[in-house]
C-alpha cells in the first residue's frame, strides 16, 4: 500500500483537466462511458486510444477528479514516467475503486512490466474495481509480448479518440480562455490556430503563456500582442 499512497488521487493531476474543460466533439459516447465508470455504474474496463495531443491524458485525469468529487478512491498512473519507478507500482491497486493507467504502450515489449500489469488487471477485476487505460494504438497493435494481455485489455469496451476539427479546436480554445477570464475573440483565436502547432496541449500551453503575460502587461489579447509573446 506504500506505493498506492505515493500515487494517491491529486498527485500529478492538472487542475484544469476536468470533464467541464473538455470539448467532446465526436467523442460524446466515450465521455459518457467514462463518467458512468467513474460512478461505478458503467463498464468495468475501458480502453481508449489516440495520438499525442488529442486529449487522452486530459480525460484520464478528468476521471480521477470526478472520482474525488464522488468520494471514490482512485489513482492515476502515468506510464510515460515508468522509468522513474518499478513494476511494483501496480501492487495494491485492487484496493481502489478506480485505477487509471496512462500510456500503456510505453511498457509494451517489456516482459516484467507486462506481467506485473497482467496480474494487477486480474486482481482489479476479481475485486470488482474499475480500470481505465489509454494508449496511442488499439490493443492488438500494442506489440505486447504476453498474448493474454491483449485479450484482457480488450475485455471491456474500446474507443478510438476522435480528433477535433479546426472549428471545434477554435471553439475549445475560446471556451478554455473564457474559463480563465480571458477575452479571446474569434479573429485572434484563428490567428493562433493558423500559426501554432495544432495539438491541443501545445495550444493550451500557448494560452497559459498569453494569460500570464497579458496580466503582467495589462494588455488585451490582440494579434500584435500574440505575435510578440509567442514570437510568431
Amino acid at each position: 500500500m506504500k506505493i498506492v499512497n505515493q500515487l494517491t488521487l491529486g498527485v500529478g493531476l492538472k487542475d484544469e483537466a476536468t470533464f467541464a474543460n473538455f470539448f467532446p466533439g465526436k467523442n460524446t459516447q466515450l465521455v459518457t462511458a467514462l463518467k458512468n465508470t467513474v460512478q461505478s455504474d458503467g463498464e468495468h474496463v475501458i480502453y481508449f486510444y489516440g495520438t499525442g495531443g488529442q486529449g487522452c491524458t486530459h480525460l484520464l485525469q478528468a476521471c480521477c477528479h470526478a472520482a474525488q468529487q464522488a468520494q471514490h478512491s482512485a489513482v492515476y498512473v502515468p506510464l510515460n514516467h515508468h522509468t522513474e519507478f518499478s513494476p511494483e507500482i501496480f501492487e495494491g491497486l485492487e484496493s481502489l475503486n478506480l485505477v487509471c493507467i496512462d500510456d500503456v504502450h510505453r511498457i509494451a515489449g517489456k516482459p516484467v512490466w507486462e506481467e506485473a500489469l497482467f496480474h494487477a488487471y486480474n486482481r482489479i477485476h476479481d475485486a470488482g474495481g474499475r480500470l481505465i487505460v489509454t494508449a496511442n494504438v488499439a490493443p492488438k497493435a500494442l506489440g505486447v509480448m504476453l498474448p493474454d494481455m491483449v485479450s484482457r485489455l480488450a475485455w471491456g469496451v474500446v474507443f478510438q479518440l476522435q480528433p477535433l476539427s479546426d472549428a471545434e479546436k477554435l471553439e475549445t480554445f475560446i471556451m478554455r480562455a473564457e474559463r480563465r477570464g480571458m477575452m479571446l475573440n474569434e479573429e485572434v483565436g484563428k490567428f493562433i490556430l493558423t500559426h501554432c502547432p495544432r495539438h491541443m496541449s501545445t495550444l493550451f500551453a500557448a494560452l497559459n503563456a498569453l494569460d500570464k503575460m497579458s496580466l503582467a502587461a495589462q494588455r488585451k489579447l490582440t494579434i500584435p500582442f500574440v505575435k510578440e509573446i509567442l514570437q510568431i
